[in-house]
Order: C-alpha cells, then structure tokens, then sequence
C-alpha cells in the first residue's frame, strides 16, 4: 500500500482548507484530494498549478509535498506487489469487455471475478492516463454491478465506486463520462427513495450538454418514473410521452419498449387502467429476447397492471412470483424486494378505472 502525504495534508491544512472545501475550490471529489494525500495515486499534472496556487507554492515545492514518505518499518517498493507499469493494458481491455457480456447476462458472478482481478493489479498513477481511464471504466461498471445487485450505500456499495470513478474521469478531462456517472448517482438516489431529490437533478441533466442525446432522453423518462413514485403520476405522463418520441428518433428500441412500461405504471397509479393495459400491451409485443434483468423488469410492470384489476389478480400474482424467481436466481436483491413488496401490498384496482 502506497504511503501517506503528510507534507501535503500539512500544506492543505496550513492553508486553512478542509479536504471537502479544498476539492470544491479545485473541482473535483473529496475522495480525490483523499487519495492525494494517502497516497493512493497523485493530482494529474493539468491540476497542479490550480493546486500549487491555492497552497501558496511553486510547482517545484508542490513536487516536493507529492514526494511520498514511506514509514519507518514499511514495505520497500519492490515488496508493494505489481504497479501500474506491470498491467497489461490490452489485457485489462479485453477482461472489460467480457465482464460487460457477463453483466449483460447477469452473471454477477462471473462479471464480479474479472472486475476484482483487474482492479488488485492495477496501482493508480494519475499520470498514467490510458491505465486511469480503464481504471474509471472497471469502477463504473462495478458500481452498475452493485447497483443491480442492490448495494447502494456504504462500504463496497455503487455509490462508493460511482463516486471514485467520477473524481477520475473529472481528473482525465472526461466530462461526457464524468456527467454519465453522474446520472447514475442519481439513479442510485431514486432507487434508495429520494424521488423528489431524484426527479429535479433528472431534470437538469435531460438538458446537460454533456450527455449524449440517448442519455438525455433517458434524463427525462427517469423525471416521469421518479414522480410516479412520488405520487404524481400525471405529472409523470407529461414527462414519459416525450420521452418516447425521442426513443423512436433515435432508433432504440429497448429505450422505447422500457419507456411504454414506465408510461404503464404511471397510467395504473393515475387510475387510467385502460392506458395502463395499452401501454404495457406495446411493451409485452416489443420485448424480443431480452436479458434477465429486461425481462423482470418487464414482467413486474406487467403483473403490477394485472394486479389492478380483480379479474386479473391472480394472473398478476403469478407474473409478479416468476418474475421474484428469476431475480432471485440473479442476484436482483433490488428488484426482488420490490417484487415481494408488491405480493405482499395485496394491491387491487380500488379507485383504478377500467
């Protein structure tokens, strides 16, 4: 393990910054400036003169307070295991690439491995910028891992690995990737409950000009599916219709079948069953063959609908039990307890109109 900063956190502190208002001023994470100073990797040179001013030194002088101070009994840099010289980057890409068709598969397992290997050769060297983008890249998908999985606070949670992959992608100069995982803290927010939280930062994203018109559209829809859950489901139509619209322009077919599920469970908990039926109707002849975690998330919607109405409770029930078994064969520890939450809610279609 890479030994500490001390001069450096004695120079932040001399200066009269805490680590948090010390990252605001330079504009990145805290846990960037704590990976500073721990040792962990190194500010990238496009950042130093910004530090070096806000500490009141030289760039020679901050070269100094970067010197690491290895103490006294510790282990010498041969003994510290591989470092990021040693990786082989062609490698790393490929694992990447095969833990993106596990993930896609939701062989967690299997997608978990090649992650963990990847990340326990590799020593971040903020110089190293093709070593530091796949590192950002693994941390990203760790964090979507752990997102579907359902770990979404605390040590080893998405939220942890999404925030270490933004401070690296922010310290690359990445602003696309960099505002990408940004939407999928935001993501991580709604899931965890904050929908009122979520739905206004989806609202200023689905117009950030960093994302890609694709992630934009999505910014919106997730407006729609956060106000759904925040009780104001007509208020989400308004935001899920357009959404649509996009989808079909931009030729993405999985959006837009996902997209007619949203706009179904926000129809069912407006009491418009009829609108609910239709829209999932559009989704159900749109699936195609569709990954494991496409296939719960469809079917839930679906049984959630059939749940509305009495002569189709049953139906729902079974829907929504096989949709629990293949979350809980994957690992969708997220979906299965919302799954088993509607089971358990006995919802009907009191209030629903037909």
């Amino acid at each position: 393990m890479s030994a500490p900063r001390e001069k450096l956190k004695r120079a932040r502190k001399e200066t009269g910054y805490s680590q948090e208002s010390f990252a605001y001023a330079l504009g990145v994470d805290p846990s960037a400036v704590k990976r500073w100073e721990r040792g962990i990797w190194a500010p990238s040179a496009r950042r130093r003169p910004k530090i070096a001013k806000l500490l009141g030194v030289s760039l020679r002088e901050l070269g100094d307070l970067l010197v690491l101070e290895a103490p006294t009994g510790s282990a010498t840099a041969a003994d510290q295991g591989p470092r990021s010289s040693a990786v082989d980057y062609e490698l790393w890409s490929d694992d990447l690439d095969r833990a993106l068709v596990h993930f896609g598969r939701q062989d967690f397992y299997s997608c978990t491995a090649l992650i963990d290997r990847s990340l326990r050769r590799f020593s971040p060297d903020s110089n190293d910028a093709l070593g530091m983008s796949l590192y950002a890249r693994t941390l990203r998908l760790q964090g979507d891992l752990r997102q579907d999985q359902g770990l979404l606070r605390g040590p080893l949670s998405a939220r942890q690995s999404y925030s270490l992959a933004r401070a690296v992608f922010a310290d690359l100069g990445r602003p696309r990737r960099v505002a990408q995982v940004e939407l999928q803290l935001v993501v991580n927010e709604e899931m965890a409950g904050a929908y009122g939280t979520a739905a206004d930062r989806y609202l200023e994203l689905a117009d950030d000009a960093r994302l890609s018109a694709r992630d934009r559209a999505r910014s919106q829809l997730w407006v729609g599916t956060a106000l759904s859950k925040a009780g104001k489901p007509e208020e989400a139509v308004q935001f899920i219709e357009p959404a649509i619209v996009e989808f079909e322009r931009l030729e993405e077919p999985l959006d837009w079948s996902a997209a007619h599920q949203k706009l179904a469970l926000a129809h069912r908990s407006a009491g418009d069953l009829h609108q609910a039926t239709a829209a999932i109707g559009v989704a159900l002849d749109a699936q195609g063959t569709g990954a494991p975690m496409q296939q719960v998330r469809l079917d839930t919607a679906y049984g959630h609908v059939l749940l509305s109405d009495p002569r189709t409770e049953s139906a729902g029930h079974r829907r929504l039990e096989a949709a629990a078994a293949v979350a809980e064969r994957y690992g969708m520890m997220h979906q299965l307890r919302s799954i088993r939450s509607l089971l358990g809610s006995g919802t009907t279609g009191t209030g629903v109109r037909g």
